[in-house]
């Protein structure tokens, strides 16, 4: 079995089992490179008016905080799902077709760094969160800013976020991780659901909801801001 069956055959295995229906969508850890500068994840779900399964693919340069040459992949499917199925395998044929990136980055799924932070369903949204690394005694606080314009169809959003890393010796660093002037069209509002070290724990990843509010309801899809502090 050649390396790249072996890793498309890992995050398939991996993903078995994950059920969520609707048109939130399912954010999954595809892993790191080996040197921990390059992040790949992926997204799924059906869309809600048509019951078709999507799926996305992102590759992330991590330290520069942006994708890397043609590192995003999107596609959905014009098949009609039925009742149960949560359009897991939208993003299993997209990984089957685009093996060669993890290969071409050398990604590793089993390399998926260390949450410290993740929102509970039940939790209100937040503009403000703290959270510590217990194993170094880091100590994080985060400002989500945002501003939405207009209404309906014609609503965008843009955001950043505010990060101060205090260090166990009482050092402090801060950040403006984000844009915030790049209002996407079609958002209504973001929320921070979770965080995670890199694998060498030099970089912090901020997985963020996108959220659209219409008449026929929520859709929810991720995107990720990275920020290297060590």
């Amino acid at each position: 079995m050649t390396r790249r069956l072996m890793l498309v055959t890992a995050l398939l295995m991996a993903l078995s089992g994950t059920l969520f229906a609707g048109d939130i969508a399912t954010f999954v850890n595809l892993g790191f490179s080996q040197d921990s500068r390059i992040f790949m994840f992926g997204q799924y779900g059906i869309e809600h008016t048509a019951s078709r399964p999507f799926a996305e693919l992102y590759v992330v340069d991590v330290p520069e905080n942006r994708f890397v040459r043609d590192g995003v992949r999107r596609t959905t499917f014009e098949t009609t799902v039925s009742p149960g199925h949560d359009g897991s395998g939208a993003l299993y044929s997209l990984l089957a077709t685009n093996a060669e990136q993890l290969a071409r980055h050398r990604i590793d799924p089993l390399k998926q760094g260390r949450l410290i932070y993740v929102l509970i369903n039940e939790d209100s949204p937040k503009s403000e969160i703290s959270f510590r690394d217990f194993s170094d005694g880091t100590r994080y606080h985060v400002r989500l800013r945002q501003n939405r314009r207009g209404e309906g169809a014609n609503v965008s959003a843009a955001f950043h976020l505010l990060l101060r890393v205090t260090s166990s010796d009482d050092r402090t660093q801060e950040f403006t991780v984000g844009l915030p002037d790049f209002y996407r069209e079609g958002v209504s509002s973001y929320q921070i659901n979770q965080a995670f070290l890199s694998p060498d724990e030099r970089s912090l990843v901020f997985v963020i909801e996108r959220i659209t509010d219409t008449a026929t309801g929520r859709s929810v899809r991720y995107m990720v801001e990275t920020v290297r502090f060590r």
